[in-house]
Order: structure tokens, then C-alpha cells, then sequence
């Protein structure tokens, strides 16, 4: 095997083992004992497990992005809900073991992690479409951000949900997302509050 093959190799064996036991429950002697080499090789190529971790997550932080960007492309602001919802689902059913590594470490509550830096560049994206959509029907745009933040953190959610459920079908959740994310704001307050603290 080439050092490029190997390092492959590396990458997609030490996938499995760290979507289902996450970082601390994988060891370097495990993945070295799957690629059938000494554990000197993956040091080699990696300097040790966090340098291995983080190809792999790279990789699929890499996956999703892309993903991602080739979904959210123009369109009216319904549409770009529905293709930023399907893109995650497709990117869930073809590759678990990815999204399990991305937010085992990392769930959508936490301050850091790779899925929430994805879910931020996410939100970023739509919190334009969302200030211009705002602006248009006299909402304060100011809360675009904000409101972009619970539209993908909604979605993010329901993908690690369905990570594991897989019923009703990918299309069937993510027009339910939509149904609630869409209809939802459709009847927006111009100033909401809340009743029982008037």
C-alpha cells in the first residue's frame, strides 16, 4: 500500500469504532489491530489518536458542508428550508457512522464541537435569507439571527432523532420540519410576548 492508501485506509477503519464509542472509547491498539498493522504505522501517519480523530472528522465536516452548500442554492426562502432539511437527512442516510461522530462529541447544546460550527455556518446563511424575508413582511430584522439559530438547531435536533428512529421516511420528516418551520412563521406575531407573564 502507498502512504496516501494506508492513511485511507486509516481513516475509514478508525470511522466505525469512533462513531460508536466516540474518542475516549476508541484506542490507537484497536485500529491498529483492524488495518492488520503495528501501531507505529498510525502514529506515523497521524502522530497519535487526536491526530487520527480529527481526519476523520475533517472528513466529514467535509461531507456535510458540501452538502450543504450544493442544497442551499437560490429559490424562494420555503424552498431553501426544504433543501437545507433534506440535505441533512441524505447526509444522516448515507453516512451514520459520520453523523454520529459529528455529534456524539459535540451535541447541538454545547459552545464548541464540529456539527456546531456546521450548524453555525448554516444559520448564517439563512439568517439572510431570514432578515431580507423579515424585512419584506415588516418584522424587526434584527431578530433574523435568532430566529435562524431555532430554524437550524429545529432541524439539527430532529436529525439526531432520526439518526436512530429512520421511521416515518426521510421525505415524510422532513416535510413535517418544513410543515412546522414554514407554517410556523407564516403566522409570526410582529411583537410577540408571552401571555402568562402579562
Amino acid at each position: 500500500m502507498t502512504a496516501t492508501e494506508r492513511r485511507e485506509q486509516l481513516i475509514e477503519i478508525a470511522r466505525g469504532p469512533f462513531a460508536n464509542r466516540g474518542y475516549d472509547g476508541t484506542s490507537i491498539e484497536e485500529i491498529a489491530a483492524r488495518a492488520e498493522v503495528s501501531k507505529p504505522i498510525v502514529y506515523e501517519h497521524f502522530g497519535g489518536k487526536e491526530g487520527l480523530y480529527g481526519a476523520v472528522v475533517d472528513r466529514e465536516v467535509r461531507r456535510l458542508l458540501e452538502l450543504m452548500q450544493s442544497a442551499l442554492t437560490s429559490g424562494h426562502p420555503r424552498m431553501l428550508l426544504e433543501q437545507a432539511a433534506c440535505a441533512l437527512l441524505d447526509y444522516i442516510e448515507q453516512s451514520p457512522d459520520g453523523f454520529r461522530i459529528l455529534v456524539r462529541d459535540s451535541p447541538i447544546g454545547s459552545a464548541t464541537g464540529s456539527f456546531v460550527s456546521i450548524i453555525g455556518d448554516v444559520a448564517s446563511r439563512v439568517e439572510h435569507i431570514l432578515a431580507a424575508e423579515f424585512k419584506a413582511r415588516g418584522f424587526d430584522a434584527k431578530a433574523a439571527p435568532m430566529y435562524a439559530q431555532m430554524l437550524v438547531g429545529m432541524v439539527g435536533t430532529t436529525g439526531q432523532w432520526w439518526l436512530d428512529a429512520r421511521e416515518p421516511a426521510k421525505e415524510v420528516v422532513a416535510a413535517h420540519l418544513v410543515n412546522l418551520a414554514w407554517n410556523g412563521l407564516a403566522g409570526l406575531e410582529t411583537t410577540p410576548t408571552l401571555r402568562t407573564l402579562s
